[in-house]
């Protein structure tokens, strides 16, 4: 059988196109399957999409296409009038794909999409609508235009079977089968959660209707009583500043924090203890799915749709009324943070709930509705095109994405509460996993042999490396050893581990995905440290709360230095004060980095801790799972005079006390909001 599925924008990112990804990759297993984007504005996807599934582009927004011209040339649609998103060349270019496609079936997945497919598609093939949203959220023109289309296909797929009730309710007499088949989430490849991390992680878009200043309200409400359990939002959208200036009112900078996007998201799953999900409404609620199949019980506001389809309440994950608002939140996730044996009996069954909506399952719905309104299409029967040879009406050429050569090769890699790391690229991998230290002359590396399974283990106690970045390559006899993708990192043992202390100094090893999708190891390395472990952002000071690791005691401090990376001449003195044993309490005074800065140019300043003997010691923290905090560990600004002062970190996670000139508020922007920016 041969399957196409219509894109507003495969090269995007969104709830619908993860969906199709995951639904094409299942289908492609027994069929031939084709993605038609509408557009494309990008070179690369921003999800994985199977090798198998073949994308086509219409138009390609891409600067300095040709296309890119017609599009700024281009009239309104005709067939979709009032739509800003469609053009008289995206009619053109729609119409005549689905006059000469010779798929069987035909998957619209929006209104416009489905306006287009209903309008311009033929009985050749299926014409099969879904809905990724929901009929009572929808804007007006949204909505109009959807219950216009839906008559003019064969089917029509609401992912959540409330809101396929809706449609039927409202188009009683439509032709087309209105049937609910939900998204499908796969199996993660990723290590369940232990459920004892103490973070509660959330995931989505940062838009106004996930109500993630409602999960911030509840949560402060929380912080007190559970003073070692910590928020993680993952997600990118316009909502992000508005959300960050909220952290900074509650005071849960230390606290919340603003993840950015994550893919695969499984990882970042896997390292919470509770999954939260606080929106308005849910068209579905694929985040709360693929939480549950990485073992983590979910708290949900029990809206309309969605998620009481998906959660039994005090099963799997509990539903909270949204009329409770943050109060409600707060007490279910009380009800989770205080008992970890309920949240491992939950998890549990989080999993077997997930386990339904696995994608080869959803995909043998989607057959068994195909073959009911087609019968040659019945899975059981021969499978064949429908068009038979006919002749088809000539069509502007679409762009096809390139498909990607063999690469590099790609590796699974899993942090390990050793501290060290696992690294596996496949059973087909033969020779030596190398690590070459970066920037190092004469070059510095490691190498540990691949067993029969392509697997290499890379303990902390049986290898020594030297502080800075591990880049990870495939040694194999006679080959130049070739760069390592990462596939997927695991960090979940990571999330609490302190630096790890003993007679070889402090260190800390993290591994992550590079920008460039490659695998790299952060080490840390060191006699002694300080490791931050809690800052607090005030008016005119930051307050620092460190642990001292290795050969350092408070005893052996003779104070604090703040030192500027660009003139020495502008360094200044730190309050230290000890705490216990162990622990020391600094205060950074911003009215020295106001007086200090270099005017017309950003001035940052190391915080560091000098000995009695008059060595410096780093204060930075490089414990947990992540290998740069600059953009998730983000801490209020002090604004005089339009410049910002600010405590922060560098990409080596070093404590940094910064100042830099910050634009004019826009009108009704607080300074603090324009210094976020």
């Amino acid at each position: 059988m041969k399957i196409t599925f219509l894109l507003n924008n495969a090269y995007g990112i969104g709830g619908t196109i993860r969906a199709v990804s995951t639904l094409s990759a299942a289908f492609a297993e027994r069929h031939t399957v084709t993605i038609a984007s509408l557009y494309r504005h990008r070179d690369t996807t921003s999800f994985t999409f199977d090798p198998r599934v073949r994308i086509v582009t219409l138009i390609d927004e891409r600067e300095g296409t040709a296309d890119a011209a017609l599009l700024a040339q281009a009239g309104p649609s005709e067939v979709l009038p009032g739509e800003r998103t469609a053009s008289r060349l995206s009619d053109e270019r729609m119409g005549a794909f689905l006059a000469a496609t010779d798929a069987d079936v035909v998957i619209g997945t929006r209104p416009t999409l489905n306006t287009y497919l209903g309008r311009l598609g033929t009985s050749r093939h299926l014409r099969i609508g879904q809905e990724h949203s929901q009929l009572g959220t929808r804007s007006d023109l949204s909505r109009e235009m959807q219950l216009a289309a839906v008559p003019l296909l064969d089917a029509f797929a609401p992912v959540a079977a409330a809101d396929a009730a809706d449609y039927r309710a409202a188009l009683p007499d439509a032709p087309a089968r209105i049937v609910h088949i939900p998204n499908g989430s796969a199996a993660p490849a990723a290590a369940p959660a232990t459920g004892d991390s103490r973070v509660i992680v959330a995931a989505g878009r940062l838009v106004g209707v996930k109500r993630y200043d409602r999960l911030l309200d509840a949560f402060a409400k929380l912080t007190g009583e559970f003073p070692d359990w910590e928020l993680r939002i993952y997600g990118r959208g316009q909502a992000k500043p508005g959300l960050r200036e909220h952290i900074e009112r509650l005071g849960l900078a230390d606290r919340a924090r603003l993840m950015g996007a994550a893919a695969p998201i499984e990882t970042e799953w896997a390292k919470g203890a509770i999954a939260a999900v606080t929106s308005e409404y849910e068209s579905f609620g694929l985040t709360i799915v693929e939480a549950m199949a990485c073992g983590v019980p979910v708290v949900s506001t029990d809206c309309p749709v969605g998620p009481r389809e998906i959660i039994t309440h005090g099963e799997d994950g509990l539903l909270v009324p949204p009329e409770g608002g943050a109060d409600a939140v707060a007490q279910s996730l009380r009800t989770l943070m205080t008992d970890a044996a309920l949240r491992r009996r939950m998890a549990g069954k989080a999993q077997a709930t997930a386990a339904r909506y696995r994608p080869d399952a959803i995909a043998r719905r989607y057959e068994e509705l195909f073959g009911e309104l087609r019968p040659a299409l019945r899975p059981a029967g021969k499978l064949r095109g429908l068009f038979g040879g006919r002749k088809r009406q000539a069509a502007a050429e679409p762009v096809v994405a390139a498909v990607p050569d063999a690469g590099p090769p790609s590796a699974h890699c899993a942090a390990t509460p050793d501290g060290g790391f696992t690294v596996a690229l496949g059973q087909a991998a033969r020779g030596e996993l190398v690590l070459r230290l970066r920037k190092s002359s004469p070059r510095r590396e490691i190498r540990v042999p691949l067993d029969r399974d392509g697997r290499a283990a890379v303990p902390r106690a049986a290898h020594a490396l030297a502080e800075g970045r591990w880049d990870c390559f495939l040694a194999t006899e006679g080959d130049k050893p070739r760069r390592v993708a990462a596939a997927l990192v695991e960090q979940a043992a990571l999330v609490t581990a302190p630096p790890a202390a003993g007679p070889g100094g402090v260190t800390s090893w993290v591994p992550y995905t590079t920008k460039d999708g490659n695998l790299t190891v952060r080490v840390w390395q060191r006699p002694a440290h300080a490791e931050v472990t809690g800052i607090a952002a005030h008016e005119d000071s930051a307050t620092v709360t460190v642990r001292l690791l290795g050969n350092a005691a408070p005893g052996r401090m003779a104070g604090a230095v703040a030192a500027c990376r660009l003139d020495a001449g502008r360094d200044f003195t730190a309050r230290a004060v000890t705490l216990d044993e162990e622990r020391m309490l600094l205060t950074l005074p911003y009215g020295e980095a106001f007086a200090r800065r270099a005017q017309e140019e950003p001035t940052q300043w190391e915080i560091r801790l000098r000995t009695v003997d008059g060595h410096l010691l780093t204060v930075g923290r490089i414990g947990g799972d992540s290998a740069d905090r600059r953009a998730t560990d983000v801490y209020p600004a002090a604004v005089r005079d339009g410049v910002a002062v600010r405590v922060g970190y560098t990409s080596d996670n070093v404590l940094v006390l910064s100042a830099r000139e910050v634009p004019p508020p826009a009108p009704g922007e607080t300074a603090e909001a324009a210094a976020d920016e």
